[in-house]
Order: C-alpha cells, then sequence, then structure tokens
C-alpha cells in the first residue's frame, strides 16, 4: 500500500474534525491508525473511504488521486475499498447469506449462481455455515462481525478499511475478530484499521499513527514507535491506557 495525505482539512460547523492532517506511508501492508476519541480518526478513515467529502486536502491512494469533486470517480474509488464498521452495517431484513450477495449481484453484476457459490465459501471459510439463514438479531456480535468481513472480502476490494471494528465486542469475542483481522494480514492484504486495541495496533500492524485534534501527532514502524517516538502526547496516551487495562 501507497498513501501521501497531504493538508486533509474536514469541519463540520464550528468543529474543525481534521486540520491540515498530512501522512505518508510507502510500502506498508497494514497500518492502524490509533488516538483519543473526537481525534478524528473515524473522519479520515470516512474520507479515505469515500463516504465524506474532504474541505480542503488530497489523498493519493497506490498511485490514484482520490476525486472528490466527480460521482463517476468516487464511485469507481469506492468499488476498490471495503470497509467494515463499527456497527456491522448489516441489512437487518436479510439472511447472512443474502447480506453477500446482494451487493454482489446489484453492485458486481454477478449472477445469482455464482454469487452463491462465492458466498458460501467465504461463509465456510469464517465458520459461519451453520449461521447462513439466520438475520443479523439472530447472530452474536462476533458473527455479525465476521459476515461484514466476508462481505467486505466478497467485492474483492484492493484495499479494506476497519472502523473500531472491537470497540462494541466483549474481550473474548474480541480476541476472535482480531484473528480474522490478524489472518487477513498475514495473507498480505491491504489493510487500515482504526482501532482502539493498542496492543494489536503495536504487534500486528506494520505502521501506526497516532492522530489526535485533527491531525497526525507520529506516525512511524510499529516495531520502533512505541519505545521510540518523540512524543509525548503519543507516550501519555500509550501509558494512561496500559495502565487502565492493567
Amino acid at each position: 500500500m501507497q498513501l501521501e495525505v497531504r493538508g486533509l482539512t474536514k469541519a463540520y460547523g464550528p468543529m474543525k474534525a481534521l486540520d491540515n492532517l498530512d501522512l505518508a506511508v510507502q510500502d506498508c501492508g497494514s497500518l492502524a491508525i490509533i488516538g483519543p476519541s473526537g481525534g478524528g480518526k473515524t473522519t479520515f478513515l470516512r474520507i479515505l473511504a469515500g463516504l465524506e467529502t474532504p474541505d480542503a486536502g488530497n489523498i493519493i491512494l497506490n498511485g490514484r488521486t482520490i476525486d472528490f469533486s466527480s460521482e463517476a470517480a468516487l464511485t469507481a474509488h469506492r468499488r476498490r475499498v471495503g470497509v467494515v464498521f463499527q456497527a456491522y452495517n448489516l441489512f437487518p431484513h436479510l439472511s447472512a447469506q443474502n447480506n453477500l450477495v446482494l451487493p454482489l449481484v446489484k453492485t458486481r453484476g454477478m449472477d445469482h449462481k455464482h454469487a452463491l457459490a462465492d458466498t458460501d465459501a467465504l461463509l465456510a471459510r469464517f465458520g459461519l455455515t451453520e449461521h447462513a439463514h439466520k438475520y443479523p438479531n439472530e447472530l452474536s456480535g462476533g458473527q455479525k462481525q465476521r459476515v461484514a468481513i466476508a462481505r467486505a472480502l466478497a467485492l474483492k476490494p484492493e484495499i479494506l478499511l476497519f472502523d473500531e471494528p472491537t470497540s462494541a465486542l466483549d474481550p473474548e469475542i474480541t480476541a476472535e475478530v482480531l484473528d480474522v483481522i490478524n489472518d487477513l494480514r498475514d495473507e498480505r492484504r491491504d489493510l487500515v484499521l482504526v482501532t482502539h486495541e493498542i496492543g494489536f495496533a503495536r504487534h500486528a500492524c506494520e505502521q501506526v499513527a497516532f492522530v489526535s485534534d485533527g491531525f497526525v501527532k507520529t506516525h512511524g514502524s510499529s516495531e520502533s514507535l512505541y519505545s521510540q517516538s518523540d512524543s509525548p502526547e503519543f507516550q501519555r496516551f500509550v501509558s494512561r491506557i496500559i495502565h487502565w487495562k492493567v
């Protein structure tokens, strides 16, 4: 993954969610974005996904500049990106199976037979075969998140974006979902992960960016950032979370 962000700015009324954010990532397979609540992490991810339009700045992802001025170009960008949301965003009136089949048929033009075959293979991969005909309200949080990940993968995206995928889950289910994400990283899929799981970010992602007050305060390789960052705010953030987890 190649990612270059220059001067990204986004305001909601008087509140500036992103304030001239810059970030450059080269030859990186997995990037974790961490930081305090309200610091701009999710806004950044939504802009990267093409779901929000910035007020200023630009993004170059894998050699392509995201064109926010053209609906056709933005639609093409969205087709290259898979997003897994914090709240799953599954269709409540569809079974787990049909939550995957419908996007393949409607957005990719796949015939129903082949969409069903791809769907069943993914559900089997994530241990969801016996839950294929259940509706979201019949699934556990971990099962819903695995369905959401399978749906994103079904569309064969160039890059996967995760927005706090474990924030609503208990510790055991969190570990289960993080294992799935770790497997995707091991397959060399490009991932950007907004997460509050700083230990997972450190050990499972190649690079980490610390976003606070609307811009990147520090970023670098996971191996060195936690021990060598010269950002006092980053060090306070990490030490405070570790303290409360102990």
